[in-house]
């Protein structure tokens, strides 16, 4: 073999080790941007936790229940807390899912939060958003299993503050406003403008158009619509490409914006357990109810006949019976 073929096949090699170098300097690097991602992820769901002072079970439970195999509930609370200027506040939003590993299926039940109900730590009625008043989450966990009579066996709150920051931070959402209205931003009470048709809105817009409820003709039932719509437009974008690089930010402020009791091995637990989740195995509930003012104060005043029917599919959902 001669020296120019020698010098030839020389330069190859070096081209590909350089070549293989290259890619292999790739790899670790991509590996510990997801590594450094998922830390941080890790640490946020770490931060997030904060276990219930009844503990990991609800009185209403005969014993603890394993996500991956029981049918179990949480409660979403959307928590405002401007108006009482930082102190104790009110659960704006209230959503109460049943899920059933067994059928892959899912319940939700939106709760008008204008709702008349019995508040045991205050020992009377009143607004099921004035729960929280009386004893923050714990408070409002115990009204709404005595309200709906089953075990709420998980929670997560959001603060309006959070719920801003995390749109913003994915850019944003896409909407489709049902028609023209203007809700007050949450903070300085200035107008937000909406018109009928595709809009693009940040996190101030976006809980501004989720929180409007009285120039909607259909009420609260026309806001829970909103809300679910904001949910899935931001699931969109957190899964798009260009949020892959906002990862450790978004679980920043999740962390800091968020509590739950679900440990993360149950998260992950759910997450297997739905693999290939159908999203037609979403049954939407509502409560029905007429309008009634005592002392000139306005309530939704439960259909107790709708209420008892309510009950009953959540019971049979959870497998469980009282």
């Amino acid at each position: 073999m001669d020296r120019s073929t020698l010098k030839k096949r020389k330069k190859k090699r070096s081209i590909l080790k350089k070549i293989v170098l290259m890619f292999i300097s790739m790899l670790i690097i991509i590996g510990s941007y997801f590594g450094f991602v998922a830390y941080k992820a890790y640490d946020a769901a770490s931060s997030s936790f904060n276990q219930l002072e009844r503990g990991s079970k609800s009185k209403l439970r005969a014993k603890e229940i394993t996500v991956m195999e029981d049918p179990f509930s949480v409660l979403l609370m959307g928590i405002e807390t401007y108006s009482s200027g930082g102190k104790g506040g009110r659960a704006d939003s209230l959503i109460v899912a049943t899920i059933n590993p067994q059928s892959k299926s899912i319940k939700l039940l939106s709760i008008p939060r204008d709702s008349l109900v019995m508040v045991p730590n205050k020992g009377s009625q009143d607004k099921i958003n004035h729960s929280y008043n009386y004893g923050g989450k714990e408070s409002t966990i115990e009204t709404v299993e005595t309200l709906l009579n089953i075990p709420i066996d998980y929670y997560a709150t959001v603060n309006f503050k959070g719920f801003k920051q995390i749109i913003d931070e994915i850019g944003g959402v896409d909407v489709n406003v049902p028609f023209d209205f203007w809700e007050k931003s949450d903070v300085g009470g200035k107008k937000l403008y909406f018109y009928e048709g595709p809009m693009h809105l940040d996190g101030e817009e976006a809980l501004a158009y989720a929180r409007m409820r009285k120039q909607d003709p259909r009420g609260d039932f026309g806001r829970n619509d909103r809300q679910k719509e904001i949910i899935e437009a931001s699931v969109k974008e957190m899964v798009s490409v260009k949020n892959l690089l906002s990862l450790d930010d978004i679980a920043e402020h999740v962390g800091n914006n968020i509590e739950t009791n679900l440990k993360i091995s149950e998260g992950l637990g759910v997450q297997k357990a739905f693999i290939g989740f159908d999203t037609s195995n979403i049954e939407k509930l509502a409560l029905k109810g007429t309008d009634a003012y005592y002392d000139n104060v306005y309530y939704f005043e439960l259909d107790e006949i709708e209420l008892e029917n309510i009950k009953e599919q959540l019971q049979a959902h959870l497998n469980h019976t009282n």
